[in-house]
């Protein structure tokens, strides 16, 4: 199971451990991944999907995990999340419009 986000993509960094003596070590930061279960409305179902923590409290500032999927960049979504996607938008009726400031 790789260690990466599937909302966020977000993976392992690297760096260094540096010790009282100014010794550098490589190390990696990963993420802090939990497996979350998400409530879909749109689908009517729950997904489990392995996330970040930064990213479960971005689903819960855009309102959920149908907002956010609609909101969020193909390109990021895993290959799981990205169907989640398309589901909805074929669900709700495609991506919704933006309003324009008049």
């Amino acid at each position: 199971m790789s260690r990466r986000c599937e909302l966020t993509a977000k993976g392992p960094q690297t760096g260094h451990k540096v010790s009282h003596s100014n010794i550098k070590t490589k190390r990696r930061f990963l993420p802090n991944l939990c497996n979350v279960t998400f409530i879909s409305d749109a689908l009517g179902r729950n997904v489990r999907l392995r996330v970040s923590t930064n990213a479960i409290k971005t689903v819960d500032h855009n309102g959920g995990l149908d907002a956010y999927l609609l909101k969020a960049r193909a390109t990021v979504l895993s290959p799981r999340a990205l169907e989640l996607k398309r589901a909805i938008e074929k669900k709700v009726g495609g991506a919704q419009p933006e309003k324009k400031a008049s």
